[in-house]
């Protein structure tokens, strides 16, 4: 159905590129048709005019053979005052009425051809000059041609055009419709299991007639951590879905950077230590601050040193950090864990994005939201990484307004 329906929308703006085109080219041609026909028929009429002046000139207005003004052929009849053709110039054997008219008129003979004539009074009668017609209507004839196939080719072109130009508009609707199916699809996943376990142990609470108190407790601790993790999913998901929107507020807090990694690394230190995993932290000056959301941050570090806690079975992970002449900040976060293929690497930032299980029941937006919290920052982050040698994540932030003093580390 989505694929009818932007197949369907696909056309409807081609066939209003092309119509919108053909529009514009149609005044065009219009406006240029309409202006080389009025030219013409002026230079006509110039000439006819032109020529009534010159035999107004002549000393003897006698019978002529007929008339050339370069390449214009002028045929002349003359008429005495009764209306009686006195002589013409005419090939043709026809005899028009003469009318007394100051204006031009068009006329066709009975051999087809087409004139463009003037009477004009001279000394003892009337002058009635013919000038040949085609030479408007031929020209003016071609050029219809010409542009009416120019129109077609153009809105042709245009339509084709127009064709490629809306699959290119449409691909970012097919790709975030084709995003949205598997996010779904992968939310749907995620919070299938743990209500499904919930149910199964409030129904086996239910159903047990006289449940003691310790296997209540059990069933109780599970449907409670099961919650918690439901709660943290829906926490990230409502996170990922402000950040699409833009939904967030912007970023004025000065946050100094070292205190608030310090206090992350705090937290996660029993877990790197239960594991016996050595961590090295080596950061810039305790006055490097930079402007962000406090929170975000910690929750930035919180899910990459916790990542790297988790894949990494034994080893050390180093945590550095210092500041560029540009005024950034660099964070290196590296543990020797158990690595990601090279075949993953491109696809670690996307949503729900599962290499290998998680060890923890985690739900695969950690790197999906950290990106989100980098990006929101205005920053970089970039991950490395080699089965069984480790991984690699650098971090690049630019620093606050305020730092104008520090040291670089």
């Amino acid at each position: 159905m989505f694929q009818e329906t932007v197949a369907a929308t696909r056309w409807r703006l081609t066939l209003w590129y092309a119509a919108v085109t053909a529009v514009l080219l149609l005044l065009c041609a219009a406006g240029i048709y309409g202006y080389v026909r009025l030219t013409l028929i002026e230079r006509v009429d110039d000439t006819i005019d032109h020529v009534a002046e010159v035999w107004q000139r002549l000393p003897t207005q006698t019978p002529v053979q007929g008339a050339a003004l370069g390449d214009d052929r002028i045929d002349l009849e003359r008429f005495n005052f009764q209306g009686e053709r006195l002589w013409s110039t005419l090939e043709s054997g026809d005899v028009l009425p003469l009318r007394l008219t100051p204006a031009y008129r068009t006329v066709t003979l009975s051999s087809g051809e087409t004139l463009r004539q003037l009477t004009t009074v001279v000394a003892d009668g009337y002058l009635r000059i013919s000038h040949p017609w085609f030479e408007v209507t031929k020209p003016t004839a071609d050029l219809f041609f010409d542009l009416s196939l120019g129109i077609l080719l153009l809105v042709l072109v245009v339509g084709l055009c127009g064709w490629w130009l809306s699959g290119l508009a449409m691909a970012p609707v097919e790709e975030s419709y084709q995003r949205l199916r598997q996010f779904t699809a992968d939310a749907s996943h995620e919070l299938r299991n743990p209500i499904a376990v919930i149910q199964t142990n409030v129904q086996a609470a239910l159903a047990a007639p006289a449940p003691d108190w310790e296997t209540q407790q059990q069933q109780l601790e599970v449907i409670e951590r099961l919650a918690r993790r439901l709660g943290r999913l829906v926490d990230d998901l409502l996170f990922l879905a402000r950040y699409d929107s833009r939904a967030i507020a912007p970023l004025t807090e000065l946050c100094p950077l070292t205190p608030l990694i310090m206090d992350v690394v705090e937290e996660q230190q029993t877990l790197a230590r239960a594991k016996n995993l050595t961590l090295t932290v080596d950061l810039p000056a305790p006055d490097v601050s930079l402007h962000g959301d406090h929170e975000q941050l910690s929750r930035l570090f919180t899910n990459l040193l916790a990542n790297a806690i988790t894949y990494t079975s034994k080893g050390s992970i180093t945590l550095r950090g210092h500041v560029t002449p540009t005024r950034q900040v660099h964070i290196t976060l590296r543990d020797t864990g158990i690595g990601i293929p090279a075949v993953a690497l491109p696809y670690v930032f996307e949503r729900f994005y599962r290499h290998r299980p998680l060890p923890t029941g985690g739900s695969g937006l950690g790197l999906a939201i950290a990106k989100a919290i980098v990006d929101r920052h205005q920053g970089h982050i970039h991950l490395d990484s080699q089965p069984q040698v480790g991984t690699t994540v650098v971090i690049i932030l630019p620093l606050g307004a305020q730092n104008n003093s520090i040291q670089l580390g």
